[in-house]
């Protein structure tokens, strides 16, 4: 898939990464540890006590784990649609209700750019009533920027103010120590780099992902990073690179799902 460098997005806004998840208590860092390898599922099972209590910060949290799974497998809709009707009737705050309504955004974005169902003006709205809910020091407004900058990149055909979004986002994740949402922002500027003939830039934002994402065991975002940073190396690096994303797809039963092509045709070659 010939928009695998960019394709991937953040996941879950109600505790992006290591900030929220890894530096928190026993349950934070064991949904961690399955999220970061991919086991959605099983990490979303850990909060679902706290959901049956009506704890809305678990509801969302939940919602954002199914959400990111939709983002990397192209499966599990239904379920994360049930996941996020229920972490928008348990919000209660405008903080809450703009944390569900930006997933709910994501979720759409994802449906368009993978191609499983036009939901892109579904997508902006949801990003908008977000943008309109949270309140403007929120902490989730980072998660907000980088992701209307998705939107913008993929579907406004406006790199200037996709960049323009993923800056604000990144500042913001670096003032947070959300390193997480970092790796994010790092590769789709990269992304954008690359796109304008920035080589050096773009090799500097891939290589920051890919360590960011080391650092914090991010397993399954790996993959994506690895290709990434291929594309602006030369050989034989660049196949060193390419080889171990294919170890790690492999590992990972096949996630994320639209690097399969990409992977494929590499080992082709």
């Amino acid at each position: 898939m010939s928009r695998s460098v960019r394709l991937e997005g953040a996941g879950s806004g109600a505790g992006s990464g290591p900030g929220a998840d890894a530096e928190g208590g026993p349950l934070d860092h064991a949904v961690w540890r399955l999220r970061s390898r991919g086991c959605w599922e099983d990490a979303a099972a850990l909060l679902e006590p706290g959901v049956a209590r009506d704890d809305a910060g678990a509801a969302l949290r939940r919602a954002g784990l199914l959400v990111e799974r939709c983002m990397f497998t192209a499966d599990g809709w239904e379920r994360a649609e049930e996941a996020l009707r229920v972490a928008e009737a348990l919000a209660a705050t405008d903080e809450e209700r703009g944390a569900a309504a930006c997933e709910r955004g994501h979720l759409a974005y994802a449906a368009t750019v993978l191609a499983v169902r036009d939901r892109a003006d579904e997508a902006r709205a949801a990003l908008g009533r977000a943008a309109a809910l949270l309140p403007p020091d929120s902490s989730r407004r980072a998660m907000l920027d980088f992701r209307r900058g998705l939107m913008t990149e993929h579907f406004g055909d406006s790199p200037q103010a996709a960049r323009a979004a993923y800056r604000r986002a990144h500042a913001a994740a670096t003032a947070q120590g959300d390193a997480l949402l970092c790796s994010f922002t790092w590769r789709h500027l990269a992304g954008l780099a690359l796109r304008g003939g920035e080589l050096t830039e773009a090799r500097h934002g891939f290589a920051e992902s890919l360590r960011l994402r080391e650092e914090l065991g991010y397993l399954v975002g790996m993959a994506p990073a690895l290709v990434s940073l291929a594309d602006v190396r030369p050989e034989p690096e660049a196949e060193r690179l390419r080889a171990e994303a294919r170890r790690l797809f492999r590992l990972l039963g096949g996630v994320p799902s639209w690097l399969a092509d990409r992977l494929a045709e590499g080992s082709a070659e």
